[in-house]
């Protein structure tokens, strides 16, 4: 089966809100692709109309050229977590894993298989109910991995672990999509796809307003900018306005510098006797890039903050089992 996500043209409302509008993208194989945008912006949404669990009004979401609901035992085509709670808190986790095995054809030797894959050998057959958020997420990734399936959709799979579990993410991440399988991961932590994401969807208001690589993308959100620290601030900037460049102070010994390429800003600091210990080019980190890209998009804003609030459409039910995605 060809590893591939592909959308198109996806429309879906919820009463007074539209909460896709023509998303049209495709997901990949051999790289992990970055699933971001405001609360509301129509991700979970996506996720569960590629799943089968929503209907779109209108467009199409296929998995390696099919629709969800045309594939015989779905999860050796694509493993999904949606949500790490939404499982029967009374089973252990090897029971758990084997009812979906089961479900699909599958033995208890693949059951082992993703269980050691998880890193949950010593608690395997312990009640899952008694799980942290952490060991739930990786319950849920020895779920999605039990087909071994060629995509894999993952929603915010960094929440609740701890740094040891953070690492082992970001290399199961990287492993997945290092073995040609296409890989959509959504997820509010900037700083976990800069280290771990190939490409990047940022969605505002159920559509796609960046389809990019991370690097392009970080590249862009930079600019021509130049950092430079020095300990004589005030006349260093007075020194570099009057050159024609835009100056603003970052710290107090820090200045973000445009205008001027980085061996100019030298040649005046040096000219005039202005000590410096670094002039280097900006690199912008993805969530400066996210966030300029998102400014418009966000929907809900606290008085003092530009950050995310609960969004309209993400309350259309964003969580799902395994049960349902199996099904």
């Amino acid at each position: 089966m060809e590893a591939t996500i592909a959308v198109s043209g996806l429309r879906k409302r919820f009463g007074p809100t539209q909460a896709l509008d023509g998303l049209t993208f495709t997901v990949t194989p051999g790289q992990v692709t970055g699933f971001v945008g405001p609360n509301g912006a129509g991700k979970s949404t996506t996720m569960r109309v590629i799943l089968g669990l929503d209907a779109p009004d209108a467009g199409t979401a296929l998995i390696g050229g099919q629709q969800y609901r045309a594939l015989k035992r779905p999860l050796s085509h694509v493993g999904a977590l949606l949500d790490a709670a939404a499982l029967q808190p009374s089973r252990t986790a090897r029971n758990h894993l084997l009812w979906l095995a089961h479900s699909q054809g599958l033995g208890g030797k693949r059951v082992d298989e993703v269980v050691r894959l998880a890193g949950l050998e010593s608690a395997a057959r312990r009640r899952a109910g008694g799980y942290s958020l952490g060991m739930r997420q990786r319950l849920g990734i020895a779920a999605a991995m039990l087909g071994d399936p060629p995509v894999l959709m993952l929603d915010e799979p960094f929440n609740g672990l701890d740094p040891e579990g953070i690492v082992w993410m970001r290399g199961l991440l990287g492993s997945l999509a290092a073995q040609g399988r296409a890989v959509l991961v959504s997820s509010h932590l900037m700083s976990e796809l800069q280290d771990t994401a190939h490409h990047l969807l940022v969605l505002g208001r159920g559509r796609v307003i960046a389809d990019t690589s991370v690097r392009e993308l970080v590249a862009a959100a930079s600019g021509d900018r130049v950092t430079l620290r020095t300990s004589e601030r005030s006349t260093a900037m007075t020194l570099l306005a009057r050159a024609g460049a835009t100056v603003a102070a970052t710290d107090r010994d820090t200045l973000t510098v445009s205008g001027l390429a980085a061996e100019r800003i030298v040649e005046l600091l040096s000219a005039d006797g202005v000590p410096f210990s670094e002039v280097s080019a900006h690199r912008a980190t993805l969530e400066e890039a996210y966030m300029e890209l998102t400014r418009d998009a966000v929907e809900f804003r606290g008085a003092s903050s530009d950050g995310d609030g609960g969004g309209a459409g993400a309350g259309a039910g964003a969580g799902a089992s395994a049960e349902e995605v199996a099904r």
